[in-house]
């Protein structure tokens, strides 16, 4: 590991300024789960080391009165996981931790840390894409906020500046009726996804889906949506039939990356067996919660 300046700002004045003195020389720890062990493979370099993990502004969860989840910088996979709360306020969010690596990772990694490192195949993304969610960003000019639609630009790329710093993300209110799964495929538990999906829906008092979304994630170089497969399902009966439509349509849609890990002939069938499977999954739980509000 290459040697480098270590900093530990307790605001995020603070480190929204080293970020700006440093420029491109300035990486945020905040976890550490995807940066340190780059660092130790020296597969990047950097002068200063901004740790913002004793920035108490950055801790918070919060729950709003609308139901809208905000989760700061700092709060870590094993806090949200260990959540009641936000089990019921973001099921999908608190769906996904099981998949992140191992409960050691999970116990320093971040939430906003895998948004932030942006990695394809990482399930985070893939989670904030289907959601909807928004990045609090903040920055020497102020702070904006980035929807995840626009976040991921690329492989590892974000939407962040060099002088920016990802503060916290929000998350929409979780709707009635509302179903979710996440699924992926991998070598082993804990490793990244050769394909993955995050699926969430609503079905409606008439027994109809509304609001479909098909979030991939280790298919290409960002979280991706099939947005005709969405289009097909809008409004239609769940059944097994529908379910394989809309899988054909997603095998045909996308174009998933070749690698040494799988070709993307494999990629492309494996997300079809992805999608019958997680509308199937996140139907029943959709059909399960109306069922409990119904008290039958």
């Amino acid at each position: 590991m290459s040697p480098f300046d270590y900093h530990r700002p307790d605001t995020v004045d603070e480190a929204v300024a080293l970020l700006e003195t440093c420029g491109g020389d300035g990486k945020v720890l905040a976890g550490g789960q995807s940066l340190l062990p780059v660092l130790a493979l020296r597969l990047t370099r950097l002068g200063h080391l901004i740790d913002i993990g004793r920035v108490q502004s950055l801790q918070s969860i919060d729950i709003g009165d609308s139901g809208v989840v905000s989760v700061g910088a700092a709060v870590t996979h094993a806090r949200v996981e260990r959540s009641d709360a936000l089990a019921a306020a973001a099921p999908a969010v608190v769906g996904a931790m099981p998949y992140i690596g191992h409960r050691a990772i999970r116990s320093r990694g971040t939430v906003c840390g895998s948004l932030a490192h942006a990695d394809p195949s990482a399930e985070l993304p893939a989670v904030a894409l289907a959601v909807g969610a928004e990045m609090i960003v903040r920055g020497p000019t102020g702070q904006r906020t980035v929807d995840a639609a626009d976040f991921f630009e690329g492989y590892l790329s974000s939407a962040l500046a060099e002088d920016e710093l990802l503060v916290g993300v929000r998350f929409p209110a979780w709707p009635p009726r509302a179903g979710w799964s996440v699924l992926e495929i991998s070598r082993r538990h804990g490793d990244f996804a050769l394909a993955g999906l995050v699926t969430t829906l609503v079905v409606d008092d008439a027994g109809l889906l509304r609001r479909p979304a098909l979030s991939y994630f280790g298919i290409a170089s960002t979280p991706v949506r099939v947005v005709e497969a969405e289009q097909l399902l809008e409004g239609n009966q769940p059944d097994s039939a529908l379910f394989a439509e809309a899988a054909h349509v997603v095998s045909g849609a996308l174009r998933p990356r070749a690698d040494d890990h799988a070709s993307s002939e494999y990629r492309a069938h494996v997300a079809g067996v992805l999608t019958r499977r997680g509308l199937a999954e996140a139907t029943e739980r959709a059909t399960a919660r109306t069922t409990q509000r119904a008290g039958v």
